[in-house]
């Protein structure tokens, strides 16, 4: 007999038991009914795509952790690393067949070869939401609007949304003639949480010299308040640069409408939020749980105006963002705050007879169409043993009928947790009981 193949995930990947995927069920739950409440709706697309569609928009590090391969036709193919590009190609390719401006949602995994720590994987859920066809402040903060309801409906505390314009720090550099190192250097400000400040100094002084440096550094200090931060970093702009003045204005007009919203507590302008993906071209957001700031980033994204043209002479700015929910699960479950999935049976009938099996399934069935998630044990056990896999499995009520009780039409319902059985004289009363619909 051949040895068994010894069962194992790769590293960075993982099984979801029945608890950890319940609760993220019932996160993606909530995320769709504040999505579906700002008008967004959902679409799908491939896992794989042809690599010259994913490569090179995202950053020289990104295509690095590509998962790339030739498929059995020999074709050059990868997985998507996030939900975004996948999006700009489904725009230019679908964008006569729907409407402008589009709101969509996308929940699915996404792939990245990238190094493992907690709360960051391998393969990993997104949950995308954006809007594409309009360039202006309205979309730009319902997308933050949209981020604080689904902070609120996921019950994670209070939160810091950190919000920061790119034109504004692409002027700053020009000013400072450093321009062309905007791309190494903002990714370096993105790596300033991980690395500190020090060593992001030492990678600031290497790439554009000790004087400009320090301009960085002291740009990227926020102030008080988001009007005084916004003041101060103009200042930092030559006289007069109307690119930074129009940036400036669109991060008031997010601000105000954030205030009107009652959304302003959790918004903050942050200078040094730049977003690591070379395609965002605007408005940049990253959120961050205020009693667990350090695992990082929950739900970040930012405007794209350019990343469709990639694929269509079309113009499609866009705007949007991404809740991890793998990295804001794994921060619940440290606050003690993971939800529990509501979909598990609500009652287990008990199997004493084999013989009563059909009589069983059909009070079930009745069970079910009154809207009362219910199983049937499906053999004949010991009474303990039926009611350790309901408490295993979390069923918080057990129904234990035999002919007597059949006959006579009476329901002994029992509590598993409390330990009562309450006798219920029907099938409606044990509805009610349950909280079911009939």
């Amino acid at each position: 007999m051949s040895e068994f193949i010894a069962p194992r995930v790769l590293k960075g990947f993982r099984d979801y038991l029945p608890a950890a995927e319940g609760a993220r069920v019932a996160l993606i739950q909530k995320l769709e009914a504040s999505f579906s409440s700002f008008g967004f709706v959902p679409i799908d697309t491939p896992a794989l795509e042809y690599a010259e569609i994913l490569l090179g928009k995202g950053g020289g590090e990104t295509d690095k952790q590509v998962y790339r391969f030739l498929d059995n036709g020999n074709r050059d193919v990868a997985l998507r690393f996030d939900l975004t590009v996948p999006f700009a190609r489904f725009m230019a390719e679908h964008v006569d067949e729907l409407y402008l401006p589009f709101r969509r949602y996308h929940i699915a995994k996404v792939w990245r070869g990238e190094n493992t720590q907690r709360g960051r994987y391998r393969e990993f859920m997104q949950c995308d939401f954006d809007i594409v066809g309009v360039d202006c402040a309205s979309a730009d903060a319902d997308i933050v609007l949209t981020i604080a309801d689904a902070m609120r409906r996921l019950c994670v505390g209070d939160v810091r949304i950190r919000i920061n314009h790119r034109t504004i720090f692409n002027r700053f550099l020009q000013a400072c003639c450093a321009e062309s190192s905007g791309l190494a250097v903002m990714r370096i400000v993105d790596k300033l949480d991980k690395i500190g400040i020090e060593e992001a100094k030492a990678l600031l002084v290497e790439e554009v010299g000790a004087e400009t440096a320090e301009k960085v550094l002291r740009f990227i200090e926020p102030k008080e308040g988001f009007l005084e931060t916004l003041n101060s970093m103009l200042t930092f702009c030559a006289p007069g640069d109307a690119m930074a003045m129009d940036a400036a204005h669109r991060l008031e007009d997010v601000y105000n409408i954030a205030l009107v919203s009652g959304n302003a507590a959790s918004l903050v302008l942050d200078p040094s939020i730049t977003r690591g993906l070379d395609y965002y071209t605007g408005i940049v957001f990253e959120t961050n749980l205020a009693e667990m700031p350090e695992i990082g980033s929950v739900c970040s994204g930012g405007r794209y105006n350019e990343l469709a043209s990639l694929y269509t002479s079309r113009k499609l700015p866009g705007v949007g963002a991404s809740v991890g929910l793998d990295r804001l699960l794994a921060a619940l479950e440290i606050l003690g705050k993971t939800p529990r999935s509501g979909s598990g049976p609500k009652v287990l009938l008990l199997c004493g007879d084999l013989g009563l099996l059909p009589a069983l399934h059909k009070v079930a069935t009745s069970l079910r169409a009154a809207g009362v998630a219910t199983e049937v044990y499906p053999e004949a056990r010991k009474t303990s043993a039926q009611y350790g896999y309901a408490e295993k499995k979390a069923i918080p009520f057990a129904l234990a009928l035999d002919e007597d009780s059949l006959g006579r039409g009476v329901f002994p319902l029992r509590n598993l947790a409390e330990r009562v059985t309450t006798v219920c004289e029907s099938l409606d009363a044990v509805v009610a009981h349950l909280g079911g619909s009939k």
